[in-house]
């Protein structure tokens, strides 16, 4: 959620810094700072605003340093106030950053207290701030290293010291951070995207690390004590991905994007293979008798689609669960179970959380469907599938959610095949889908004007409806969820057939009600709970397909999909929702890329 930059040099880094925390906008925040060596000792600037606003302050100040660690903070402990935005300091000497949560601060808090520390915030951050510089006897790296040994709970931090110039010390456990190489030069970032343009070499930080950046130099110790060795790989984070080029917003970038995301996914996929998920794929796909599902948000009704498209082809019984759910519940393991986690940023604190709290009881079949090739979940699971949206900026998940829905519909071609359930025409059938789902989602994307014009009748309600049924449920479930947390609307959906069952007690000719309407066997079901809307004076608007026979009449407003895509049907229907939100937001004026308490990457429990 956070993001976190630090660095040392021969050269002026605060503007490495500040823009680095601009790369990082996208993940959320509602303050920032900064906190560097200059000439004239350790000195911070902060800011409840945008980066913007804190460069300018940087700017008035004059700020320029060699060594330096900045922040970009989401409240957790503590309001989004001035005293509470990072870096935090202890008495003048130490300076801190920190992403993540410490369970035992309170503790902690009342410890240092009693040793005459006085706390300005109140957030966990200072505990830390104050517990290094308790610990510190002229050696950071060793107060670092005692000091995360006393806490409960997550994080990554970044500490300098004013007596130690040309030293940044950072940590990390539960939460990523990665070492930039430069040139006579290092860095230390949660994401490597804030280090691009600056240096492609990083080393990721693995759990328990404690880790130290110089000028030419680095180095490493893990969890147990050891010197440990780090591999720098080139990474090539597409520093052009945060420039909106023609768009209005990111949102809307992505969107338009997700033709050529789907095209990159399927790229160089030459067919149906259990090798597409890793050199073990055979074996460990081989033998599967049930899959379990872990993920989050946007990521979890993908795995809800994904369900139907695993039971009806490859006839394989199917849990989704809520990762913080499934984490702390007594459940039942099946030892032949594949586990998929599905995370955009493969950083998800939950879903992390829920694949260890899986590989525990035994489930070691794992699998990771993720956008990002070095996260976390793509190290820890057995087997992996790499989506190719590129990096997503929009809080409001859009390409990453359709590049997740072509992984899992491989996976379920995958094992239908492996279980003898794929006939060769088949397969080649949905193949053929599979290939022309680029083309076809650029049908879909131009479809606009029309949402556009129900974005306007939409922009002045506070309530809506979201029906489907089947495998569309799901993508009603993501309509909804993309309405509310960028245009504020309160959205809810279900499934059509549970109106009776109390949603239709809500609806009036103020709420309207969106019906995903594919033509499929479940259409004259459906037709049947759109009669009860509008028999209550509800307002419908309707995704059909083009030979779907739903008209448009006084009370129902029908887009129509040009062509029905079979079982690959609700990724197409996710795309005009995506819009319909996209320019509700735009009408109402809220922030679309940066909804109101909402983070890009949920990195916290």
């Amino acid at each position: 959620m956070c993001g976190i930059v630090g660095a040392a040099a021969r050269r002026d880094i605060v503007p490495v810094l500040v823009e680095g925390l601009r790369r990082l906008e996208y993940r959320g925040y509602d303050s920032c700072g900064v906190a560097a060596l200059a000439n004239r000792g350790l000195e911070r600037v902060r800011s409840v605003a945008r980066v913007a606003d804190l460069a300018g302050q940087v700017a008035a100040q004059k700020l320029a340093a060699e060594t330096g660690i900045a922040h970009t903070r989401w409240a957790t402990h503590g309001a989004p106030v001035t005293q509470n935005a990072h870096p935090m300091l202890s008495r003048g000497e130490i300076a801190l950053v920190h992403n993540g949560i410490i369970e035992n601060y309170e503790e902690l808090r009342s410890e240092l207290k009693a040793g005459g520390y006085e706390f300005e915030s109140q957030t966990d951050t200072e505990v830390i701030a104050h517990l290094v510089h308790s610990l510190y006897a002229g050696d950071l790296f060793e107060a670092v290293r005692r000091a995360v040994k006393r806490l409960t709970g997550a994080y990554a931090i970044a500490v300098l010291s004013s007596r130690e110039p040309h030293r940044v010390v950072g940590a990390r456990a539960g939460s990523p951070l990665v070492i930039g190489e430069g040139r006579g030069e290092m860095f230390l970032a949660s994401d490597a995207l804030a280090l691009a343009g600056t240096t492609e070499r990083i080393a990721y930080l693995e759990e328990g690390d404690v880790a130290e950046i110089g000028l030419d130099r680095y180095r490493v110790v893990d969890a147990a004590g050891q010197a440990a060795t780090r591999e720098v790989r080139v990474v090539k984070a597409a520093g052009a991905a945060v420039e909106l080029g023609p768009y209005r917003h990111f949102m809307q970038k992505e969107i338009f994007e997700q033709p050529r995301a789907v095209a990159d996914t399927l790229e160089s996929i030459p067919s149906v293979s259990p090798e597409l998920f890793g050199d073990e794929g055979g074996e460990a796909l081989g033998g599967v008798d049930s899959v379990l599902v872990l993920a989050c948000g946007t990521s979890y009704y993908a795995g809800l689609t994904a369900k139907y498209w695993l039971e009806s082809l490859a006839r394989l019984p199917t849990q989704v669960e809520i990762a913080s759910e499934y984490r702390y519940r007594d459940s039942v393991p099946d030892p032949n179970a594949l586990v998929v986690v599905v995370s955009q940023s493969g950083e998800t604190a939950d879903t992390l959380a829920a694949l260890r709290h899986a590989r525990s009881l035994g489930q070691a079949r794992t699998l990771a469907v993720c956008n990002v090739a070095t996260s976390a979940m793509m190290r820890e699971t057995r087997l992996r599938f790499l989506t190719h949206a590129g990096v997503e900026i929009g809080v409001a998940s859009t390409k990453a959610f359709t590049t997740q829905l072509t992984a899992l519909f491989l996976l379920a071609l995958t094992l239908a095949k492996l279980r003898g359930r794929l006939p060769a025409a088949e397969e080649q059938r949905h193949f053929r889908s599979l290939r022309h789902l680029p083309r076809a989602l650029e049908a879909a994307l131009a479809l606009e004007p029309q949402l556009m014009a129900w974005a306007e009748r939409f922009a002045t309600k506070e309530h809506a409806l979201f029906l489907g049924r089947g495998m569309h449920y799901p993508i009603a479930l993501e309509g909804a969820l993309k309405l509310k947390e960028i245009s504020y609307i309160h959205a809810e959906a279900y499934p059509a057939g549970e109106l009776k069952h109390g949603p239709l007690a809500l609806v009036t000719s103020e709420m309207p009600v969106v019906t995903v309407a594919p033509n499929d066997a479940l259409l004259e079901k459906l037709k049947s709970n759109m009669q009860e809307v509008r028999a209550r004076g509800g307002e419908l608007y309707v995704l059909a397909d083009a030979d779907t026979r739903i008209g448009t009449t006084d009370g129902v407003h029908v887009v129509r999909l040009p062509e029905h895509y079979g079982l690959l049907s609700p990724i197409l229907h996710v795309v005009p929702l995506q819009l319909l939100a996209y320019h509700t937001a735009l009408a109402r004026g809220t922030d679309v890329d940066k909804p109101r308490n909402l983070a890009k990457s949920v990195t916290v429990e």
